[in-house]
C-alpha cells in the first residue's frame, strides 16, 4: 500500500506520549534523525555500527587496538543537551585537527573516548557512559557489538574488499557491490538486542547503505531481533544515489538491500522523499556521481507492507533529511502502531 501523507504535526500527537525510538545506524545521517527526536521523546537508543575504518577512527583502531569511535561521537553529539555547558562541550567535541599537523585530524571527541576507554575498567561502555553525562545526553547511544571485525564487500568481479573506508571511497573505475560481511562471525551486543525488543519503533536509516546501516545488520542476532520485534520496523530511503556503493539504484533498490539482510523481513513502513531537488543543487552533485533517488521503484511494495511518500527534505547544503519533519514522522508511526496493538484506530493524516 502507498500512502502519500501530509507531514504528521505535533498537535497530532498526544503530549504525554513518549515512545521508545531505536535508530539503528552511525555517521550523519543516523545524527539528523537523532537531533530531531532528542526534543520529543527522552526514550532514544541510537545503535551504532562498529566497523568504520576511516580517517582519526581508522589510524586510533590501526595504530592503539581502539573500537570504532567514530559514528559513536557523532551520535552523542547529536543526542547532547541543549544548555551553555553542554553546547561548549559539544563544540569541543566535534573539534577536529588539521590533517596536516602532527595529530593527523584527529577529532576531540575520538581522542576524549580512546582516552576514557583506556582509563575506565569498562572499556568503550564506560566511556560511553562518561561522555553521554558530561554531554547530558537525552536516550543512549549502543554499540552494536562489542567485538572487532572488519567490513568486507565482494564486488560483482569475485574481487573483495577489505575495510570500511575502502569500500565507502570507491569510484566508479570499480565494479558494483555483490554483498557485503564480516571478516569474522561477531554476536551483536545484548543491550542492542533488548533495545529492540522492548522498542515502540525502530528506524533503519537514514545513511550510507553498505557502510552505515547494512552492517548492523550483519551482527549475529540483529536480523532475528528484528523479526521478532511485536515494534513497527521502519526503513528511511536514501536521499542521493552514492557512486561506487549504490549507483543507479532506486528506492525499490534500497528496500530490497535492507529487506534481504534482515533476513527477508518485510518492513512494515518504507519512508521515501518526494520533494524535487533544485536542478543547480542536482548539477553539483552529479559532479560527484550522485544522482536523486527515484522514489518510484516498480518493485517497491514486495519489500514493505506501507510506503510513506513525504517532502523530508533540507537542502543544506549539503542535501539531507529534515531532522525536525523525520522526528515527527518517526513519532507518527510509533503511536499508529502503539493504538494497533491495542485495537484503537490508528491516526488519521491529511494526504
Amino acid at each position: 500500500m502507498t500512502i502519500a501523507l501530509g507531514m504528521i504535526g505535533l498537535s497530532s500527537l498526544q503530549d504525554s506520549y513518549k515512545p521508545k525510538v531505536v535508530v539503528i545506524g552511525g555517521g550523519s545521517g543516523s545524527s539528523v534523525l537523532l537531533s530531531g527526536l532528542k526534543s520529543r521523546t527522552p526514550n532514544i537508543t541510537a545503535i551504532v555500527s562498529m566497523f568504520d575504518s576511516g580517517g582519526s577512527t581508522g589510524i586510533l583502531r590501526e595504530e592503539f587496538g581502539y573500537p570504532p569511535l567514530g559514528d559513536i561521537r557523532q551520535c552523542l553529539a547529536a543526542l547532547s543537551g541543549d544548555d551553555q555547558k553542554a553546547t561548549a562541550l559539544r563544540s569541543a567535541f566535534d573539534f577536529r585537527f588539521s590533517s596536516s599537523s602532527s595529530l593527523k585530524g584527529h577529532s576531540v571527541g575520538n581522542l576524549i573516548l580512546a582516552a576514557l576507554t583506556s582509563a575506565l575498567d569498562t572499556g568503550i561502555t564506560g566511556a560511553i557512559q562518561e561522555m553521554s553525562a558530561m554531554l547530558d545526553i537525552t536516550g543512549r547511544v549502543v554499540p552494536v557489538t562489542l567485538a572487532d571485525a572488519q567490513l568486507c564487500a565482494e564486488l560483482a568481479d569475485g574481487r573483495v574488499v577489505i575495510g570500511e573506508s575502502r569500500i565507502d571511497l570507491r569510484g566508479e573505475e570499480t565494479p558494483p557491490i555483490r554483498r557485503v560481511f564480516l571478516s569474522r562471525k561477531v554476536e551483536a551486543n545484548p543491550d542492542a538486542i533488548a533495545a529492540i525488543t522492548e522498542a515502540d519503533v525502530v528506524v533503519l536509516g537514514p545513511g550510507d547503505l553498505y557502510t552505515s546501516i547494512v552492517p548492523n545488520l550483519l551482527a549475529s542476532g540483529i536480523p532475528d531481533a528484528l523479526r521478532s520485534t511485536s515494534a513497527p520496523v521502519a526503513y528511511v530511503c536514501n536521499v542521493m544515489t552514492k557512486l561506487g556503493e549504490t549507483s543507479d539504484y532506486d528506492a525499490a533498490r534500497f528496500t530490497e538491500t535492507i529487506f534481504r539482510y534482515m533476513g527477508d523481513r518485510k518492513l512494515d513502513y518504507a519512508v521515501v522523499n518526494t520533494q524535487s531537488i533544485p536542478s543547480d543543487v542536482q548539477a553539483r552533485y552529479a559532479v560527484e556521481g550522485a544522482h536523486p533517488v527515484d522514489p518510484d521503484g516498480a518493485q517497491l511494495m514486495n519489500y514493505t507492507n506501507k510506503v510513506l511518500h513525504e517532502a523530508l527534505l533540507n537542502l543544506g547544503p549539503p542535501v539531507r533529511h529534515d531532522g525536525d519533519r523525520l522526528a515527527d514522522l518517526v513519532i507518527g508511526i510509533a503511536e499508529t502502531g502503539s493504538k494497533m496493538q491495542s485495537g484503537q484506530p490508528g491516526i488519521t493524516r491529511s494526504a
